[in-house]
This record gives structure tokens, sequence and C-alpha cells, in this order.
């Protein structure tokens, strides 16, 4: 294997690439000095440069930690794909095959290894790693080792005996969301007076966009339909069934849609997400199982149509959209039912009571975000600790909400639950308490008499669905909570009784009928391609085609070939030589020795 003695070398050489984004050649630097890392970078940034060139400067193999063992096999073959020795360990592979791989490690014949955190704990495992030459240890997803984080695993915690087993190998800890206490405790439990790298989090080519939530499967039909129609995506539910339920509607509408759950059988789960990662047009319908490491760079929506349970979740999931850089959406619908069942899911788990109350912060935030009247983006950015303009690029900044002020209401809500429950010594659900604000006669009112308490029909100037709306921000403030496992019963909260001194205001948004659709951004390759004259785009169809072909051929995904922005620039700069091939971005030596001929011989063909 050849040595690099240049991260800039590495960069052009195995990576294809002239120049370094943000902080990458900083972290490079860091690291191969022997300094720990913590680097925080969104989502498509290029966090995997970071420890992957450092993997080839130095000597020994990087291990990389990683959750993702669904993922490792793509992981391994994109780095393979441009000539860098990479394995992984895990629980998939044969004794056989894993034997191999050990032998490779004592032989000094890889670069890097992917192992996930239970795999490296074990005992044996790192008796091994004693005997082999480590370079440094690479701990991605790091957010799952803090308490404080919105994806803690246990197993991450045991990652802590590294930093005295192996005390002067580099540590290098990568996350795409953290907030500033998962940031110090990925620190105090994984490095050592790490040098911190922290990007700006804003992803200024998503679209961000919450609709009120009616006729969810219709709303995201229509949204696929009239806006990604052909596209790739991903759409997050919370429920397995509902991954089920919703791939078949759309796949019934004519949408390649694929569910995605635990509860699959590994087979399946691994045949629907390798369709997704090759497959343009595929949209994935999942539980949050899927999605971590997903690195498909033309994912152009990603599609919530449940509430997530904390921004950061929020954030990591529609972060997997538009890598490339090109437009993209992040849709969710947003109704009552959300509210009520993430504020059940903290109730009702056996956490301790410190981590209920900081899911219950996380998931204010959250409620914050979705009912925000102002910028989202701003939201995001100021959650994380980072300050903004409005960006003028979100639903909020393009169409500003009317804002109404709702207190009155909201105190008519508070009231007429409290009568209800003094009038009956029990509590009833909110389909019950808005028909006796309303004065609907049903037979509920009428067996226990409610259309005579004080509140009976003194809300009937507001439509159901307004209620709702209002009912939503007053559980989301803490004024009222649903008791889920009394048949969803409306009890008022904490600051119910400030409500009704009026030391509380409550505004909600206006409702409107939402827009039909949003006109599609163009992406720089629909601009390009439409100035192409008939010759380039035939060049350009012909290159799509043939890298198709090779995907089939290898069982690699398309863009693992060349990216869409490599073929553009092929058909701008049209080589004739393997020199000027590779000046081509994205076509490195190993790349050049695959397909430079093919590549050369297809152009040749078209001048």
């Amino acid at each position: 294997m050849q040595r690099y003695t240049t991260a800039k070398e590495v960069l052009n050489q195995v990576f294809g690439y002239d120049t370094f984004r943000g902080f990458q050649e900083q972290v490079v630097k860091s690291v191969t000095q022997g300094r720990d890392a913590l680097v925080l970078m969104p989502t498509g940034g290029g966090k995997s440069l970071c420890y992957q060139i450092p993997a080839l400067l130095l000597d020994g193999v990087a291990i990389v930690v990683s959750p993702l063992i669904a993922l490792m096999q793509d992981q391994v073959d994109a780095l393979e794909e441009v000539g860098v020795r990479a394995a992984f360990l895990n629980s998939t592979q044969t004794m056989a095959e894993a034997d191999l791989v050990r032998q490779r490690l004592l032989a000094g014949d890889l670069d890097l290894l992917y192992v996930a955190p239970e795999r490296l704990m074990l005992s044996s495992m790192l008796i091994f790693l004693g005997r082999i030459k480590i370079s440094l240890f690479a701990i991605d997803e790091a957010h799952c080792v803090s308490v404080w984080g919105h994806d803690f695993r246990p197993e991450y915690g045991e990652l802590t005996v590294l930093k005295s087993m192996f005390p002067s190998i580099p540590r290098i800890a990568l996350t795409a969301t953290a907030d500033e206490k998962t940031r110090s405790e990925i620190v105090s439990r994984l490095l050592n007076d790490p040098q911190l790298f922290i990007a700006s989090f804003d992803r200024p080519n998503i679209f961000y966009r919450i609709v009120d939530k009616r006729h969810v499967r219709e709303q995201l039909l229509e949204f696929i339909r009239y806006e990604h129609s052909g596209d790739s995506g991903i759409v997050y539910c919370l429920a397995r069934r509902t991954t089920e339920e919703l791939a078949e509607y759309l796949t019934q509408c004519g949408i390649e849609a694929l569910p995605y759950h635990a509860g699959l059988s590994p087979e399946e789960r691994a045949r629907n997400q390798s369709r997704f990662l090759r497959e343009d047009g595929v949209v994935i319908v999942a539980t949050i199982a899927f999605g971590m490491g997903i690195d498909k760079p033309n994912v152009r929506f990603v599609a919530h149509v449940d509430m997530p349970k904390s921004i950061e979740s929020y954030f990591q999931e529609t972060g997997r959209a538009g890598r490339d850089g090109e437009p993209a959406d992040a849709w969710m619908a947003y109704g009552l039912n959300d509210v009520v069942n993430q504020r059940f899911l903290i109730d009702a788990s056996e956490a301790e009571d410190v981590h209920k109350q900081l899911c219950t912060q996380k998931l204010d935030a959250m409620l914050g975000l979705a009912e925000a009247p102002d910028c989202r983006r701003q939201r995001l950015l100021t959650y994380f600790g980072e300050s903004s303009q409005p960006c003028g690029h979100c639903d909020n900044c393009l169409n500003p909400p009317a804002l109404l002020d709702m207190t009155v209401p909201a105190q008519k809500f508070v009231s007429c639950i409290y009568r209800i429950q003094q009038a009956s010594l029990i509590s009833f659900g909110a389909q019950h308490v808005i028909d006796v604000l309303m004065g609907n006669m049903t037979d509920r009112v009428a067996q226990y008499s409610h259309d005579q308490i004080s509140t009976w029909g003194i809300g009937a100037d507001l439509s159901a669905g307004e209620w709702r709306v209002l009912l939503r921000q007053l559980i989301a403030r803490h004024m009222v909570w649903v008791d889920v496992q009394h048949r969803g019963a409306l009890r008022l909260g904490e600051k119910a009784k400030a409500l009704l001194r009026g030391e509380l205001t409550i505004q909600v948004r206006k409702r409107v009928t939402e827009r039909r659709k949003r006109q599609k951004e163009r992406s720089s390759l629909d601009g390009v391609l439409e100035a192409f004259s008939r010759r380039d785009r035939a060049l350009f169809e012909e290159l799509r085609h043939w890298r198709s072909e090779k995907a089939k051929e290898t069982g690699k995904a398309s863009y693992m070939i060349f990216k869409d922005a490599t073929l553009v620039e092929i058909v701008e700069n049209k080589p004739m030589t393997v020199t000027q091939l590779q000046e081509i971005s994205g076509i490195g030596e190993k790349k050049i020795q695959n397909y430079g001929d093919e590549v050369l011989e297809i152009v040749e063909n078209h001048t």
C-alpha cells in the first residue's frame, strides 16, 4: 500500500478533491499530531474525511467505532472504491469471514476497521487489539455516549476504557448534533484535552416547513406528487404499523415506496435499504431505526408524519436530505396527537425522574419549534447556540402566519375542564370537553347533564378544529395534560391557575388552508443540463447510463462510482487524456485505474 506524506496528497490522489472543506484540514493536522479532537459538523459536511485521511497518513490501522452494523458494508465498499484498504467486524459475518479480517489486521493489511461498540468492548477483542498497531480511534455518532443526548446508548458508555487502555493513541469523536451538555459529556468520557471543531449547524439548502396535520396520508401524497415526483426521499413515522400502511398506500398511488422498521426480518430490512441506497426515485417509509449513517447524496426530501421527540432528532433526521448541497425539503405534519403521544412516551417510560425531566425539556423545545410563528432556521440554530438572522427560506419567513390572541378562549377551555370534573367527579377526553364548549348535545352530554354547567355553549364561536389547535398549545405549555392511561382524560396542568389569574397569555397561529404546493426549486444540475447543447446532453446521459450499468455490475450505489457533479464536470471539460481526467473533482488514482479508459472512450465517441 502506498504511503502518503501530506494530507493534500491524500485528498487529491485518493479522494480526487483539490481543496478541503471548512476546518477538515485543521482536524486532520490535529489528529496526525497525536491530539484528541471533538468534531461537530452537520450531516453532509464531510466528517468522514476527518478520520479517513489521518488513517492513511499514520502508521497502523484506524479503528472506527460505529453503531451502524447495517451500513458497514456500504462504508467499506465506498472506501475500497477509492483504493483504501478497509474492513469491518460485526455479527453479520461468519466465523471464517471474521478470521480473515483478523488475519489482515495482524498482517498490517488494513487502513481502517469498522466495529460496533459491543464488539469492540469484548474482552477478547480488546486483548486482540493489544497485538496490533493502532493509529487512531474514531468514535462516530459520539452523542450516543451522553445521557444528555437524544440517542443515548449504554454500550457507548463502556468506551471510556479506551482512555486508560490506549492512552497514547489519539481519539477523534464525531457527531452532527450535540448541545453544550452533550459536548461536555463526550469530552469527559471519551477524550483528553481535545481540540474542539464546531461548524455552523446551518443547512441553507434545506427548506423547513411544518403544516397542521389533518388528513396526513393525503397531505403527504400531495407533497410528494407535486413537489418531489420521481425523487428519492425518507418518510419518518412513530409506529411500525404506520410505516407498512403508509408504504402500501404510496405504492398504490404510484410511488415506489418501501417500509423499514425493526420488526421486519433482517433480510427484508437489508433488501429495502439496499434498494433505497442503490436506486433513484425510491421512497423509504421508516421508523427512526433507519437513517443514521445514510450517506446517499441525492435524498431530495425528508418528511415526518409524526413529530420527533427532540430538536436533535429532528435536525439529524432532516439533515439526511440534500447532502449534495442541492435544494431539499424538510416537511413535517404536526397535530394534537403528536403532543399527546410524546408526553405519554415520557410519562410511561421507566427512566429516572431526572431523565424524564430532561426528555420533557427537549420535547418542549421541539413543540416550540412546531408552534413557532417566526423563522424555523433561526430557532434551530439558536437551540445549538448559534446566532443568526431570519433566513428568508422557510415556511414562516415566506408566509408569516397571523397570530390570534386566544387567552380568553384558553381560560374558557381550562374552566370547562374544571367544571366538568367538579360536576361529575370524573374527567373526560378532548372531544367531550369541546362538545360542551360548543353546545353540542350528544348522548354523553345528556347522560351527565353537562348542558347544565356554567361553561355549556360558551365556545360556540370557534370550530372544533380551532379548539383542538388551542388545546395543542395548552398541552405544550403545561396548562393541560392528557391522562392516556385513563382513556385520554384531560386534567389541569401546573400552569392552569396562572392562566386563569391572567398571568399568562396564549397566542396561536391563525388556521389557513394549506397552499396546494410550493414551486419546486431548481437544482444547479437542472440549470446546467438545461444549458447543455444537445450533444453535451447526450454525452451526460450516456455517462449516466454507463454509471448505472457499472453500479449493477459491481453491486455498489451509483454515487460510489461517480457523483452527478463529477459527470457534469467531465461533460464540461471533455478530458481526452488520463492527465486531464485526473483534474476532474472526485476522481482519484483508483478510479482512474478502474474506470479511466472507459470514460475517455465515451468522451472521445462524442467529440
